[in-house]
């Protein structure tokens, strides 16, 4: 009987283990977002006192405490000393101080960033060409100019190249893609420390800035595409020289 008792057992389908819950603080994290989600709070709203959103929530006030802190790490909340907690103004900040710090120094993660911009600017050129005014060009034009001069002297032109690529992309009038444009750019340097590499070439980078402009002016979707791709080619080759030195 034991033997059939057991090659029954055996022939059972086995029971899957059980998940562990969560936290309570992550808990309340998850009804505060909840709250402010049904009851459409915006920027600049304020949340019920810790007190009440205990009693409400049936924890202490300590799990609250906890949820809230974590809320603003994030940058949902803000906590106004005196005065109580409000719903905070969405920032792209908290998600890039993180990208940036995760990434550190891993070369695999850098690679698929400078891939990520690529692939973006590569994409969406051809919109810009269709929509990018005169005084846009001119600026462009200005901003490859004080990079020329900067390579010149062999001085960074690291703040030149962000609003160049800011630049390149604003005629579209989507901020959402001129946030991801920075968060891209910003941890992209961060993690690289692109800016203090030794860039053996650095009028190779000027040119490829200048012809790209140079492209999106003659409304050359084909060869701006080309030259996006020549700049991250060279970003890629003085990564890799400064890895191997």
């Amino acid at each position: 009987m034991a033997k059939e008792g057991g090659a029954n057992v055996q022939a059972m389908k086995s029971l899957e283990p059980l998940n562990r819950p969560p936290l309570l603080h992550v808990t309340v994290q998850e009804s505060l977002r909840n709250y402010i989600e049904a009851n459409r709070l915006k920027a600049g709203d304020a949340l019920p006192p810790e007190t009440f959103l205990a009693q409400q929530l049936g924890v202490g006030r300590n799990s609250v405490r906890e949820a809230i802190k974590a809320l603003e790490s994030i940058g949902i909340l803000e906590t106004r000393r005196g005065i109580g907690v409000f719903v905070k103004e969405f920032s792209f900040k908290p998600l890039l101080d993180n990208l940036a710090y995760g990434l550190q120094d891993s070369l695999r993660d850098v690679e698929e960033l400078r891939e990520i911009r690529r692939v973006l600017e590569t994409g969406l050129i051809g919109k810009t060409i269709e929509m990018i005014s005169a005084e846009d060009i001119e600026a462009l034009r200005g901003l490859t100019e004080e990079m020329r001069r900067r390579a010149e002297r062999h001085e960074s032109f690291a703040a030149e190249d962000q609003q160049f690529h800011q630049l390149l992309f604003r005629c579209q009038n989507n901020h959402m893609l001129s946030a991801l444009i920075d968060i891209f750019w910003i941890a992209f340097n961060k993690a690289s420390n692109f800016a203090n590499l030794d860039n053996p070439t650095p009028l190779s980078t000027w040119r490829d800035h200048h012809e790209i402009v140079e492209a999106v002016a003659a409304k050359n979707v084909e060869r701006a595409r080309q030259r996006l791709d020549d700049h991250y080619r060279g970003i890629q080759q003085v990564i890799a020289k400064n890895r191997n030195t």
